[in-house]
């Protein structure tokens, strides 16, 4: 894996780092079963392995990383009993911040959704899967920059850390994949309306439905490969 020389400031070191690691996950750099390349993150960061291993002890005391004596700290993998206990909580989640959203958006951030929605039938149209991915994550985050709620955010973002690159970076079927983009418009729809309860009902219903089968599918297709690997 390589890494470009990305060197921080060392003012708030430690949470600093702990957004950094969990950045790499979330954006799939660092994926399920990886090793955590300790030496080579240091060098990328510009900061001594102490720092960066309490980062490390952060995201294990939150289930993120697995710590293991042979193997040193790896990303854990999520597993389907872990999907049926965390998308109903992140589903919750999202469904209160689609709520504050419709309350507390500016016409301007709801227009900048509108954009970012319309970018992603752009990519869907021309297959452009990875890009459609990015754009996907940033939609649902922007909801909770709308909402105004740093405790709703900080709590999504290690609930979604914890379901590592599954949520936003997975191979979906095309038959998913447009039921995805199909519900996006009509949350896209509720929120131009400011309809919260609407709103909050699609989000539960997004996260729960296609979120949790494309994860699932996921998983499924990740075991398949590692017996064949076997």
């Amino acid at each position: 894996m390589q890494m470009q020389s990305q060197h921080i400031v060392r003012s708030s070191l430690h949470d600093i780092l702990v957004n950094h690691l969990r950045e790499l996950i979330l954006n799939g750099e660092l994926r399920p079963g990886d090793k955590i390349p300790e030496q080579r993150l240091c060098e990328r960061f510009g900061v001594s392995r102490t720092p960066m291993r309490e980062a490390v002890k952060v995201l294990a005391a939150e289930g993120v990383i697995r710590l293991q004596i042979s193997r040193g700290a790896i990303v854990a993998q999520t597993t389907p009993e872990e999907i049926e206990d965390l998308f109903p909580i992140i589903a919750a989640l999202e469904s209160v911040a689609g709520k504050q959203a419709c309350e507390r958006a500016t016409d301007e951030q709801i227009l900048g959704l509108r954009r970012l929605h319309d970018e992603m039938l752009e990519q869907y149209a021309s297959g452009q899967e990875s890009a459609y991915l990015r754009n996907n994550r940033a939609v649902h985050e922007a909801l909770f920059d709308m909402a105004g709620n740093a405790t709703l955010s900080s709590t999504y973002q290690q609930m979604l850390t914890r379901i590592h690159c599954i949520r936003f970076v997975v191979g979906k079927s095309r038959e998913h994949w447009k039921q995805a983009i199909d519900e996006h418009e009509a949350i896209v729809d509720a929120l131009e309306k400011r309809d919260g309860k609407r709103l909050g009902e699609l989000l539960n219903a997004h996260v729960n439905g296609t979120a949790v089968r494309t994860s699932q599918e996921y998983i499924r297709r990740a075991n398949t490969a590692d017996k064949t690997a076997a």
